[in-house]
């Protein structure tokens, strides 16, 4: 099956939104409560993160993730917050998220990954950065 990745656009997010609630909500689980799903979609809707859908050639949605823009002192990044769905995560997948992202200005791809999602990533060219950490005070 090929799939196209596209950006929804700020003024659709909400007619989008109950495709891809359940895509975006499933990966929440993992987000040690960072987000939770209805935070996401009120970041979505202010345009602070971006909306991403790979659909079919009948513009069935197969997935969703979204993507935080932080400018550091020497790059760009593009912090992907969540990302769910099914068979979504490709060499031609990854090649068109590239793609996107550099039109955002983005000079680095970033993503926090539990070790089996990992695994996944790494086959399509994200290297281990660091492991994260984390105690609640």
């Amino acid at each position: 099956m090929n799939l196209s990745l596209q950006v929804v656009p700020l003024a659709r997010i909400h007619q989008v939104w109950p495709l891809v609630k359940d895509f975006l909500a499933e990966a929440m689980k993992w987000s040690g409560e960072d987000y939770t799903i209805d935070q996401a979609k009120a970041l979505l809707a202010q345009g602070s993160w971006v909306l991403l859908v790979a659909t079919d050639e009948q513009n069935v949605i197969h997935g969703a993730g979204s993507v935080e823009f932080l400018n550091m002192p020497n790059h760009r990044v593009a912090f992907i917050t969540a990302i769910g769905g099914k068979g979504i995560v490709n060499e031609d997948i990854y090649e068109q998220l590239c793609m996107v992202l550099k039109g955002y200005g983005a000079t680095k791809i970033q993503c926090a990954a539990r070790d089996s999602a990992a695994k996944l990533y790494e086959d399509v060219g994200f290297k281990k950065k660091h492991t994260i950490l984390e105690v609640t005070l």
